[in-house]
This record gives structure tokens, sequence and C-alpha cells, in this order.
């Protein structure tokens, strides 16, 4: 079987990868361990208990979604964070039971030339919610803060001039009227590679891989510096951040589901249902772990 990108990822493991990573990864010799000797539990969470707590959550979310319909809610939640954090499931938990009228996923590509020429924001904002209606991001106007920034996308001044802008810019979403949440999916090197690795040799989750996740391989403290700048620049009262340590997709899955849920007071909530937040796993910036 052909490798994406000519195997490129087997071949920063087996020749580019710190040792530390090789031995984290090593140390992880099931599916059910963790790659990642910093993250608090050493096995990913049970599944016993995960469908138990995730089935609750999504009750909760069903009570949520009619809240926001029936109050003329608007609401944008931002999911950002390092390739294979596990962005793309965590969104699919939280949509799967809602209605595709009232909740909206927004995954842009790469600006056209016409967007290129615009203000940074302007093809984000026409994406912002309608009353009654929730919008997803699976990456965010953050890209320019992260991705561009690593791979030289913009340049410094143009880095410079959206830090300027993205405080006030949330800030006056806040004021119209719309809530903004954000999280930013965190996890750890070791983990991340076992998940390209997996990624490369099933051949249904190879289109999840991209030049860009391949050659990022290679520029992970360049994303430690990017990221870290971001978060405690743009960590704000308006809009703050929530940081989720995501090396067990499980845990990651309902920390978000939770932080999500916890910020709303709608009809019915029930917070024994949504259960208390692990701060081992979730909190503000300050749980987040290069």
């Amino acid at each position: 079987m052909s490798l994406p990108y000519d195997g490129a990822i087997s071949k920063f493991y087996e020749t580019h990868a710190p040792q530390s990573v090789h031995d984290a990864i090593a140390a992880a010799n099931t599916s059910k361990h963790i790659a990642n000797p910093t993250y608090p539990y050493p096995k990913r969470m049970s599944g016993k208990k995960y469908r138990a707590h995730m089935a609750a959550l999504q009750l909760e979310l069903a009570k949520f979604h009619n809240w926001i319909k029936t109050t003329n809610q608007r609401i944008v939640v931002v999911f950002e964070g390092r390739d294979a954090a596990g962005k793309g499931g965590t969104i699919a938990r939280l949509r799967e039971n809602l209605s595709p009228r009232q909740t909206h996923v927004v995954a842009l590509s790469k600006p056209t030339d016409r967007e290129a020429g615009q203000w940074y924001f302007q093809r984000y904002i026409k994406h912002m919610p309608t009353a009654g209606t929730m919008t997803i991001f699976d990456r965010s106007w953050y890209n320019r803060a992260v991705v561009e920034t690593v791979f030289g996308f913009c340049t410094a001044d143009q880095r410079a001039k959206f830090m300027d802008q993205v405080v006030p810019y949330e800030q006056i979403l806040v004021q119209e009227g719309i809530t903004l949440v954000k999280l930013w999916l965190n996890i750890g090197q070791a983990e991340q590679l076992r998940r390209f690795l997996a990624r490369e040799t099933d051949p249904l989750k190879q289109w999840k891989l991209s030049r860009i996740d391949v050659d990022g391989l290679h520029k992970w403290d360049a994303y430690s510096d990017a990221i870290r700048d971001t978060l405690s620049r743009t960590h704000h009262d308006a809009a703050p951040w929530a940081v989720v340590r995501s090396d067990d997709k499980r845990r990651a899955r309902i920390a978000a589901l939770q932080q999500i849920l916890l910020q709303f007071d709608y009809t019915g909530r029930d917070l024994s249902a949504i259960g208390d937040m692990d701060p081992q796993i979730t909190g503000g910036p300050e749980v987040w772990h290069v």
C-alpha cells in the first residue's frame, strides 16, 4: 500500500523525531495508553464511563439547542488547536443530535484572491449566526496568529495588525449580542505523532493528512512559541480561552462539551448530568502544556 506524501510521517519518526518522543510512543504500547508522560492519566477513560457521560451530555445539548432557538440566542464556538488534537471528532459529538438548520459548521479553506484583498476578518463575519442559531468554527481567524505565522504565510506586520485588532473585534461581537466560546485543544508531541502514524497507514483516514501536517512535524517549537504568545495575548474577559488537554480523546470530548454547557444558564440545565470539570484536563491558558 502506498503511503501519503511518500511516507514522510514514517520517515520523520525514524530519522528526525526526538528520542523522548520515541520513548513515549514505545511506552504507550497499547491503544489504551497515552503517549504523553506529562498527561495526568496513563490510560484513556474507559469506554463504559465515557459512553454513559456522553449520553448524559447529549441530552443536555438537546436542551441547550432548544433554548438557543426559543430565546433567539446567537452563539459562536471556536475550535482551535494543534493538528490531530481531535477538533473534528469533538465537533461531531457537539452537533450530532442538533438540527443542521440551527447549527452550522464553518471550515474555511485557503482565502480566494478576492478574500486575500479584503480586511482579514471580513470573510469570517459573513458566517456569524442569526437569532436562534449557533455557528461552530473548525479553525478560525486564529489561523493568522499560529499557522500563517509558523509557515510564513503572513508578514510580521500582518500578524502585529491582527494582534492589535483581534481583541477589539471579539469585543464588538460580544457587544452585538453574540456569545463567543473559544476552545483550544492541545496535544503532546508524541501523541500527535502516534496519531499521524496511524492515519498514514489507514486508508479511511489518510484524507485527514495534509502537506501542512507533514511539514509541521519539523516546526513543533515554532508552533509552541506562536501558541503560547497567542493564548497570552488574546485571553480576555469578553472571550476567554478554555484549554483542553486532548491526549485522551474521550476525556477531551467530555471536557469540551462541559466547557460549552457550563457557560449558559439554559432552561432545564442539569449540573449533575454535566458533571464537574477535571482541572487537570481543562481550564484557562494555565493548563496549556507544550
